[in-house]
């Protein structure tokens, strides 16, 4: 068992050990032999003495909900017949005359819940409606799966890749309020150069504003919590590659795990994050995903690595641009076409354009390089190998509903390969190099989700096709956005406002 701090209370089932892999293998072994199904899971949970199961699911904004049965209410049947909820009572979803819905469990992935005191398998859904017996058209992991259907139709290629890195704060302490008459947030980390006031002992090792990437103990603070967040994310059945500080002080992180297809990797996303919430908050923490916590430093993005694979061979591998095939940069081309609409999905608050703006590193130039980390897209050249040609979108943050997210740009890509969409000019130039008159000729990115919301309503007939999004999915996602975000938002005095304008 982990040999965590004395503060830490996470309790682990009887007999699992989160270090060791034993009960990841044995799901990996089924996954292979092709016998992920409900038996398989009933007979796991027989084996392993389970007494919960935990089916969970994400709203239509990436919020992650789950509802927990006795393993003597789940049965083979539970599988065809679902779970019954009230989708009415979340965010964005069926009004009151239509609430009820049927979560239906997902055989194919299933893991022990490394947090639970009591044995509990967990299991994502589906969420279906219960006269058409199809998938709800405003559940995110159905437009995933009907993404994975229209690519397999089109024909071009078997499975898309999506590889994110989603990066994170952890911080000591955090508390907000908004209240008719004040309105503040104050958040502590140990580590932050910035967080001069603080009176405890050995705080000398700070990280300074924009250079927190990979330092050493006692600079970087987190290194056990990161290793901790490891091996439970081994426990789980996700594959870690990396873990590392990041460049924002205050306790920015980066743990990198492995690529997989759509699906599985918008899974992989919201397990991960609950991974390290979890992990966190039993350390006495608070981990973060929101883009732009820290003024005047670093913000959190989730560049996103995608590729295409027509059963062994990688599309993306050629001989043009960076070793990219054609597929590969008219793929890009339509990233870059469809980028402002993407964005309302991709960097999907208002928060996010606190980290992108112009003029710093953030990937705001709708661009393509090899190099450049300030365009949008990206080619990594870490190696020469075909399998290893990608692209990695960087525009999106953490903070996205990655169901939607991975979906839309992978349906961008697509339009861009059947309209043959030319990506322009590579951008291999320092931004900050580039005259006026140059910069000029560099389209960017929405300045605010507001804009983003607009171009999403005029530019979404790509998202349609194949029935993948639906109208109703589009319009729902604005209007909500519109009127439970940005307008409270712009409607509210700001805290500097007060430092700006109250002697006017």
């Amino acid at each position: 068992m982990l040999d965590y701090p004395a503060n830490v209370l996470i309790r682990f089932p009887p007999g699992m050990d989160p270090s060791l892999p034993e009960l990841t293998e044995r799901v990996a072994e089924a996954e292979e032999l092709g016998s992920m199904d409900p038996k398989t899971v009933l007979r796991f949970i027989v084996d392993e003495q389970i007494k919960f199961v935990d089916v969970r699911f994400a709203d239509l904004f990436g919020a992650w909900h789950h509802l927990t049965l006795p393993v003597s209410n789940f049965n083979e049947d539970t599988f065809e017949s679902g779970v019954g909820f009230d989708a009415s009572s979340l965010r964005g979803w069926a009004s009151i005359n239509e609430s009820d819905m049927l979560l239906i469990p997902d055989p194919n992935r299933f893991w022990i819940d490394p947090f639970y005191e009591e044995p509990t398998v967990c299991l994502f859904a589906n969420i279906v409606d219960p006269i058409s017996k199809e998938g709800y058209e405003l559940d995110p992991r159905s437009v995933a799966a009907r993404a994975e259907s229209f690519l397999r139709f089109v024909g071009l290629a078997d499975n898309a890749y999506f590889g994110p890195e989603a990066e994170f704060f952890v911080f000591d302490s955090v508390s907000y309020y908004n209240e008719v008459n004040r309105a503040g947030y104050q958040f502590e980390s140990a580590e932050g150069a910035w967080n001069s006031g603080r009176s405890e002992d050995n705080l000398g090792y700070r990280v300074r504003s924009k250079e927190g990437y990979v330092p050493v103990p006692p600079v970087d603070s987190l290194q056990d919590l990161r290793s901790d967040i490891v091996q439970n994310l081994q426990a789980v059945g996700i594959e870690p590659e990396m873990h590392h500080h990041e460049v924002a002080s205050g306790g920015q992180c980066e743990i990198d795990f492995r690529f997989d297809t759509l699906i599985r990797t918008a899974d992989n996303v919201m397990l991960f994050k609950n991974i390290v919430k979890n992990t966190a908050f039993y350390y006495g923490k608070a981990a973060t995903f929101m883009p732009k916590p820290l003024f005047g430093d670093n913000g959190s993005g989730m560049h996103c690595h995608q590729s295409l694979w027509k059963g062994e061979k990688p599309l993306f591998a050629g001989d043009g641009y960076a070793g990219l095939s054609e597929v590969a940069l008219h793929y890009c081309g339509g990233i870059l076409k469809h980028a402002a609409a993407l964005a309302a999905f991709a960097a999907p608050t208002t928060n996010s354009y606190k980290r992108l703006v112009p003029g710093y590193e953030a990937p705001v130039n709708l661009a393509y390089s090899r190099r450049n980390r300030s365009a949008a897209i990206r080619i990594p050249m870490y190696s020469t190998s075909p399998a290893a040609r990608r692209l990695e979108v960087r525009f999106p943050d953490p903070s996205c509903n990655p169901y939607l997210a991975f979906s839309a740009m992978m349906m961008a890509g697509l339009d861009g390969i059947e309209n043959k969409i030319d990506p322009g000019q590579p951008l291999d130039k320092d931004i900050f190099d580039l005259s006026p008159d140059e910069l000029a000729h560099v389209p960017t990115l929405p300045g605010s989700l507001d804009r983003a919301l607009e171009a999403l309503e005029a530019d979404h007939a790509f998202l349609l096709k194949g029935g993948v999004f639906s109208p109703v999915l589009i319009q729902r996602w604005t209007s909500h956005k519109r009127e439970k975000e940005t307008d409270l938002v712009r409607m509210r005095p700001h805290p500097l406002e007060f430092a700006l304008y109250f002697d006017a």
